[in-house]
């Protein structure tokens, strides 16, 4: 017992699965080991099979085993044998009590079916004296009920021979009771006495009730084709037909065209259905709304009792029932075209969607979600866009509209009320667009929250593209760019000739408005409110670049702003040109006062700081002054040495003077004349002023002077710095330019013999004097 004690449990249970294995195993063979197994527990798996040769066992124990090992194995072997024994004791006891009980249940079974036999044969002699008089009765009355039956046949077909003679009566009687079902009934009954014995016994009551079914068949199909009839009449009313053999494919085909007609006239009401928020006089928009609505719930009744009469007929009605949504879009996006409110086109996409779902409940074989949702994503995406181009219009009506009342009127704020007008028309209409489709985000429709994040995207890639266009456009209005063929009608308000400098001016500072001002407030209410979407994808990156904006029409601002004083400089060199084309100044008189081409210059001049002032702010006042800067700026043809000795000197020393003043040319400081444009007064101004002199400088080259002309020249220089020294911001370089032209005039010169201080003083203060007289007159 302590060798078995040893033994684990695990190895207790596996060898008791293993004895009832191979107890109800079917194939004994299934547990066989190979003979040649070497290992411990292959040859104690091989014991428990069939195959088990136990001169192989011992051989093989006495080779792989010591004295001491098979001692233990014989101690173990004799363990298992008696757990087998046990185990083996234990099944003969649970099967010998399955036995037991299995024997006291038939004893009692047997002890239940003593007597039953006994009472089986009383069952058995009672059913046989039943059966008997049965058969006596039977017997008894057979003659009666042969008797009976004959004359209940008789009593049926009088009945038949008057319900025939009966049939007009009745069914006049149904006519006037609308009693149609009844009718039909009784008809189609007699149907074959009428078919045996219509031409011979009942030929009168045949011609009378076919009478009386053509009445019946007129009043049917009236019921079917009225409208004020229920679903169930008029399908009772076609299966009554069809009862009659009446032809109703006819009815079908007409019933279908009556419905395409009735979609029609539905269709056209659609169409002149009004906007939400437009005025519809006495008529009230709910009183509309539920026009609408009782309209194409008659319809959908009618598709309702169409498809209930005619059972085959759902893929024709759904065909007809797609054209709604079609209609419903059409008529919509005639409205988009037109500049539409959200809330009217939110409005609309309501009764479309309310419509389809009535639909929809009724026929819901036609898919008209589907179709509804595809329609409404080329709708919405339509008015998006189209928001956008009206934005465009918008902007661009008022930037022509003030531009074309500057042609010909000189007024100090036109140009500041087109600016005005135009940062309106940018950052009002654009948050007017942003309001629209915040409306379509918020509304709860099933058919916008399908489209939330398409119109996310929709709304950041139209900002983008808007800008594009409206840099685009800017360029159109400046004539800085052709019009493409798309874009004629946005270029039909301006003539490219009649191109205004204001104008363009107004586009220069627009333009940094819209970098500064107009797109980070839109990025911010994007940010705020159209966040999400992602619908494009990101490989795609975002929709909208408010930094790629920024860079383009920053340098749009630079474009615009250098553009304009292009096209300034050039109307100023055209009164240069005309002023050293004309005279002939090898024979130029002697100069009496300063040429009116001086006035013409400040003149222009003056325009256009009036033109600046409405437009640019003032900037930094950093005037460059001469007593404030270095030899750089200093001159040697201006100084006083230089213009003492020219006076007292001939024609011989003037020319020793030139050479002297090149050479001082080339050991001077370099000096920076043309600087970065800013968009201030000062700076548009001071660099007009520096190309106008550079111009001036290059026609004084291209001509060849007399003594008179260069003292001319040196009069209208000398009256030039008395009036420029306000004027420009960098008042050295100015001076430095003048002396430049007079320097050119003087190497063009034949004699540059100049005049003296004193009389270009006394010419100079004559000419001023009479500019303050001309002045309040003015």
């Amino acid at each position: 017992m302590g060798v078995d004690d040893e033994v684990p449990i695990d190895d207790k249970a596996k060898r008791m699965r293993d004895l009832l294995s191979s107890f109800y195993s079917p194939d004994p063979n299934s547990t066989s080991v190979p003979p040649n197994t070497s290992s411990r527990f292959a040859t104690l798996d091989t014991i428990n099979t069939t195959a088990f040769d136990a001169d192989q066992y011992m051989n093989l124990l006495v080779q792989k085993s010591n004295l001491e090992g098979m001692l233990q194995r014989h101690v173990e072997m004799a363990a298992e044998i008696k757990n087998l024994d046990t185990d083996l004791q234990m099944l003969v006891y649970e099967n010998y009590n399955k036995f037991v009980s299995a024997t006291d249940t038939i004893k009692r079974m047997k002890n239940n079916i003593v007597g039953m036999e006994t009472n089986m044969e009383q069952l058995l002699e009672k059913i046989m004296s039943v059966q008997s008089k049965s058969d006596g009765v039977n017997t008894s009355l057979f003659e009666k009920r042969e008797h009976i039956e004959k004359l209940h046949r008789t009593r049926n077909l009088l009945r038949k021979v008057q319900f025939i003679y009966d049939l007009p009566a009745r069914l006049a009687k149904c006519i006037k009771s609308d009693a149609y079902a009844d009718a039909v009934k009784y008809y189609t009954g007699a149907m074959p006495i009428f078919k045996a014995y219509g031409d011979s016994s009942f030929q009168d009551c045949k011609r009378a009730s076919e009478e009386a079914i053509a009445v019946i068949t007129t009043h049917l199909q009236g019921k079917v084709f009225s409208d004020s009839e229920s679903i169930q009449a008029r399908a009772e009313a076609v299966m009554l037909l069809k009862q009659l053999n009446f032809p109703v494919d006819n009815l079908k085909v007409q019933l279908f065209e009556k419905l395409e007609q009735f979609l029609v006239d539905l269709h056209l009401e659609s169409k002149e259905l009004p906007p939400a928020s437009a005025d519809q006089g006495n008529l009230p928009e709910s009183a509309t709304s539920a026009a609408h609505e009782a309209s194409i719930r008659e319809f959908s009744e009618a598709v309702r009792a169409y498809r209930v009469i005619f059972h085959d007929s759902e893929q024709q009605l759904s065909r007809l029932a797609q054209n709604i949504p079609k209609m419903h879009f059409e008529a919509t996006q005639q409205h988009i075209k037109k500049q539409l409110a959200s809330s009217d086109l939110v409005a609309m996409l309501r009764i479309i969607w309310t419509d389809v779902l009535l639909m929809d409940g009724v026929l819901p074989e036609a898919g008209l979600r589907d179709i509804t949702m595809e329609a409404a994503h080329v709708a919405v995406k339509q008015y998006v866009a189209s928001r956008f181009s009206h934005l465009l219009l918008d902007i661009s009506g008022a930037v022509i509209k003030v531009g074309n009342q500057m042609e010909g009127i000189e007024e100090e704020n036109s140009l500041q009320a087109t600016l005005e007008a135009s940062k309106k028309a940018v950052v009002q209409g654009s948050m007017d667009v942003l309001q629209d489709f915040r409306q379509l985000l918020d509304e709860n429709l099933e058919l916008l929250s399908k489209l939330r994040d398409l119109v996310i995207d929709w709304v950041q890639e139209g900002f983008q593209n808007f800008f594009r266009k409206l840099n685009d456009h800017f360029l159109l209005l400046s004539g800085k760019k052709y019009p493409a063929g798309q874009d004629l009608s946005f270029h039909e308000g301006i003539q490219r000739d009649k191109i205004l400098p204001g104008l363009v001016l107004v586009l220069a500072q627009l333009s940094v408005f819209v970098e500064q001002n107009a797109v980070p407030r839109i990025t911010e209410e994007i940010a705020s409110s159209f966040s999400g979407g992602g619908s494009r994808g990101y490989e795609n990156g975002p929709a909208f670049v408010p930094a790629e904006i920024c860079r383009t029409f920053r340098a749009a601002g630079e474009n615009f702003l250098q553009h304009y004083i292009n096209m300034r400089t050039q109307k100023i060199s055209v009164v240069l040109n005309k002023r050293f084309t004309t005279p002939n100044w090898v024979k130029h008189k002697e100069p009496r006062e300063v040429h009116m081409f001086v006035d013409l210059l400040l003149q222009e001049l003056g325009s256009i700081i009036k033109e600046l002032k409405s437009i640019l702010p003032e900037g930094i006042q950093r005037k460059h002054r001469r007593s404030d800067s270095s030899g750089s700026t200093i001159s040697s043809r201006s100084n006083p040495l230089r213009d003492d000795r020219i006076v007292r000197s001939n024609t011989q020393q003037a020319r020793s003077q030139l050479l002297e003043s090149h050479l001082a040319k080339l050991f001077k400081q370099k000096m920076e004349i043309f600087t970065k444009v800013e968009h201030t007064q000062e700076s548009v101004i001071t660099t007009i002023v520096k190309l106008c002199l550079k111009s001036l400088q290059e026609f004084v080259r291209l001509q060849t002077f007399n003594r008179s002309g260069f003292q001319q020249i040196q009069l209208d220089i000398h009256f030039l710095k008395t009036t420029l020294k306000d004027t420009a911001d960098d008042e050295a370089a100015v001076d430095f330019l003048l002396d430049e032209v007079i320097v050119a005039a003087a190497e063009r010169c034949l004699d540059p013999i100049p005049l003296e201080p004193s009389i270009l003083d006394r010419l100079t203060q004559a000419k001023l004097a009479k500019a303050r007289e001309q002045s309040p007159t003015s």
